[in-house]
């Protein structure tokens, strides 16, 4: 099993409806500083499918990257992390108006599935037989090719739905992919524990620090911001990749000062297309 990192950035993307900002005019102008919503593919080649963690606002895109990625395989099933827009609403291109797709498998928490059940659009996908809601149970593993994928609770405004990371743990590697939670010191696990026992960890970089929303008052905005993450994990002999970056964020710039302070620390950023055999 492969995972394939197909987006970085937070729920709006990059560059971010409405805003003109010089990142989001650069992307508008130019591809390749556009970042898509965060996103994690899985890739099982011997039986030829693959399946995606989350489904997001740029489901379409995203689709063809695992299509290039892999074009001998097939999607079988979508996890989901939580019912934020980022995360779950690329599933409208599985309906009869675009993909029609038949019972596939989409793997979510009670009140994730319930959410969908009852609430339209996603429950036309129900009824019409688009997807096959397959409850998991938090922190019991499944069986996913020769990895076991295990949803971890995380804290996570819960306006409809509770909030998941997902433990990967293969023959060769094991990741943790966790792109949101308010803080850490709110989670019952200890961060730096559950990040020193996993290969690679992909967490929440959504802000660098409490100084990036001018007239905004970041103690209000429920994301850990960079600099806390790396002072909490700052030793550890795994490797950290930050991702689900906000537009504001200037670790979205290769050469930025944070970059290279991020760097000095001996963590990363992650990037779109990188690879990791699991």
């Amino acid at each position: 099993m492969e995972a394939i990192l197909i987006g970085t950035a937070q729920d709006a993307g990059v560059p971010q409806t409405g805003c003109y900002c010089p990142r989001c005019t650069r992307a508008r102008g130019n591809a390749y500083f556009r970042h898509y919503t965060a996103a994690l593919g899985l890739v099982d080649r011997v039986t030829q499918s693959y399946w995606l963690i989350d489904a997001t606002p740029d489901f379409r895109e995203q689709l063809h990257l695992m299509h290039e990625a892999a074009p001998d395989c097939t999607l079988r099933g979508i996890f989901l992390t939580h019912g934020h827009i980022g995360h779950y609403t690329g599933l409208i291109h599985i309906g009869k108006e675009a993909m029609n797709t038949h019972d596939l498998p989409i793997y979510a928490t009670a009140s994730l599935c319930a959410f969908l059940r009852n609430n339209g659009p996603w429950s036309l996908l129900v009824s019409n037989g688009n997807i096959n809601l397959c409850e998991l149970q938090p922190e019991q593993a499944i069986l996913l090719g020769d990895v076991k994928i295990t949803p971890i609770p995380v804290p996570h405004r819960g306006e409809f739905t509770d909030t998941m990371a997902y433990a990967l743990r293969g023959s060769n590697l094991s990741l943790f992919y966790c792109p949101d939670i308010d803080r850490w010191e709110q989670w019952r696990y200890d961060v730096r524990e559950v990040v020193s026992h996993n290969d690679i960890s992909l967490l929440d970089g959504s802000f660098f620090s409490g100084n990036e929303l001018p007239g905004r008052d970041m103690s209000k905005i429920p994301h850990p911001q960079v600099t806390d993450t790396v002072n909490r994990l700052k030793g550890v002999q795994t490797q950290v990749y930050f991702i689900h970056f906000n537009h504001s964020n200037p670790l979205l710039d290769a050469n930025s000062p944070e970059r290279h302070w991020l760097q000095s620390q001996g963590f990363a950023v992650g990037e779109q297309g990188q690879r990791w055999k699991l």
